[in-house]
């Protein structure tokens, strides 16, 4: 965490995501400009990491100047076992996907629950009153569940293609009350009317005509519906939900929300949101 005197000094700090691959990500392009103008010596690095260079890439967040790290696929897991302690986000959630350096020790947390939590509660102010059902139950799906929790959603059913996944979930989770089902259409026909939100917490979706679920199974929802897919970009599914009046959300939001968390946790200063949101929507537009 950084002292009154680290931010002023001439030490150039780094900080960086690491995962395999990294080229795509949209985090350097919001966090290095947060880092600017919270006016912090600092440079946010993509660092490519096959499986057997993490242990050395870890380890050298150890160095003075390293603040911490974003960790993505395929490394939230791995990396468990490198740190000197996991924070309760990270435990919950069963992935760290925030490195925190803080004295030469490492501290694993999980910020993606609070990314998603944030950004739906900001988007559906209904939010903790529908009852949800969460397409898959990897690590995304964790996260959405743990964020449902805390909104106080009444009603979690978790689809999940192989049945044990979804219940490896619903085991590791045992203060959260949980639903299972398949994501087979007979299974969704059955519970979707009585779904107001519906999550993609799959990784179908990003390509156009990939769906995670058949589009006409969305006219079984109620009228005023929300579905949210955590693809940061306008994917079939949210094309077809707003075609039927619902309300929708993508995974920009909580990619900028978790990042602002986690430049919290990196700095101990309150993230410039307003910067992280104008850098990312610029960014997502640039990919196209």
């Amino acid at each position: 965490m950084l002292t009154s005197t680290t931010k002023d000094s001439n030490v150039r700090r780094i900080v960086g995501i690491i995962g395999d691959p990294v080229a795509h990500s949209l985090s350097p392009a919001f966090q290095q400009p947060a880092l600017d103008a919270a006016g912090i010596p600092a440079t946010f690095e993509k660092w490519h990491t096959p499986l057997a260079d993490l242990p050395t890439r870890v380890a050298a967040l150890r160095a003075p100047e390293a603040l911490g790290a974003c960790v993505t696929v395929p490394h939230k897991i791995n990396v468990m076992a490198m740190m000197d302690e996991i924070a309760d986000s990270g435990r919950l959630a069963g992935a760290v996907n925030t490195i925190v350096s803080r004295d030469g020790r490492l501290i694993g947390e999980n910020t993606d629950h609070h990314g998603f939590r944030t950004s739906l509660a900001e988007t559906d102010p209904l939010a903790g009153t529908r009852p949800a059902v969460v397409l898959g139950a990897g690590g995304a799906a964790r996260a959405v569940v743990l964020a449902l929790r805390d909104l106080g959603v009444p009603s979690i059913m978790v689809a999940n293609r192989r049945p044990e996944r979804a219940a490896d979930l619903a085991a590791d989770l045992p203060g959260v009350r949980l639903g299972l089902t398949g994501i087979d259409e007979a299974s969704l026909r059955a519970a979707l009317p009585e779904a107001g939100l519906l999550v993609n917490a799959t990784s179908l979706g990003w390509r156009p005509g990939e769906t995670p679920l058949d589009l006409s199974l969305l006219d079984f929802m109620p009228d005023g519906s929300f579905v949210a897919d955590l693809t940061y970009r306008d994917t079939d599914l949210l094309l077809a939900a707003r075609e039927r009046g619902f309300g929708t959300l993508d995974g920009l939001g909580m990619l900028v929300h978790q990042g602002a968390r986690q430049f919290t946790l990196w700095t101990g200063l309150e993230a410039p949101l307003e910067v992280m949101w104008a850098a990312a929507l610029a960014a997502r537009a640039a990919k196209g």
